[in-house]
């Protein structure tokens, strides 16, 4: 009897034995190596999302826009960056006129310390435009919110109250540029972060301004 060869071996088949389904056998030799693909490829997606920054991670520190147009003297709007409240004040002529006669009150009336506000911030007003403050609204002291009080009026914890923040926990007191009293709890400034204006209508927390060191 003449030996059956089979393509795609070399190998007699013996008396007995099941031809060889050469169809059959690419089949599985395909489907292996595909399901084998499909499986590093499975298994390589949760390594590269790792690589990839959540949207969560990307918003914590993403920049945030600011429509100030609405904001009136004497108000002040709170808004949520890197997870701490930033206040956003927009001064009015007298709040302005007022700063001055504050200097021998305030710690540091000059803004020394380099590490609370940004090169463009450290002057009389602590901002780039006089008429708008931008703090971190986070007490130096132990991490409170202080509260906005801009009136000038008596208060129970100061009767000669001149406007500013005032921290309900451990009472602090700042003036309106945000520069804390003399002898408080709180050691130092509320801090400014970094910020600018695109345009009369919109400021921008998170971004210095172009062209800042």
């Amino acid at each position: 009897m003449a030996t059956k060869v089979v393509s795609g071996s070399d190998h007699p088949q013996g008396d007995g034995a099941q031809p060889v389904d050469a169809g059959r056998r690419r089949f599985l030799t395909i489907s292996t190596a595909v399901v084998g693909a499909v499986g590093v490829a499975g298994a390589s997606v949760p390594f590269i999302k790792s690589w990839m920054p959540s949207a969560q991670a990307k918003l914590a520190g993403a920049p945030v826009s600011v429509d100030i147009s609405a904001l009136a003297p004497g108000q002040q709007l709170v808004v949520k960056w890197r997870g701490q409240p930033v206040f956003v004040s927009h001064r009015s002529k007298a709040m302005l006129e007022a700063l001055p006669g504050m200097n021998a009150l305030v710690a540091d009336p000059s803004s020394q310390n380099a590490d609370q506000q940004p090169t463009y911030a450290q002057n009389e007003f602590r901002s780039i435009k006089p008429e708008f403050l931008v703090l971190i609204g986070v007490c130096t002291h132990l991490g409170c919110a202080p509260d906005f009080l801009p009136e000038v009026k008596p208060q129970v914890f100061d009767a000669d109250w001149k406007g500013g923040y005032f921290c309900p926990c451990h009472k602090s007191r700042y003036d309106l540029s945000g520069r804390v009293y003399k002898s408080q709890p709180a050691p130092s400034n509320l801090p400014v972060p970094p910020y600018r204006f695109d345009n009369d209508n919109t400021l921008v927390i998170g971004l210095d301004p172009e062209g800042s060191a």
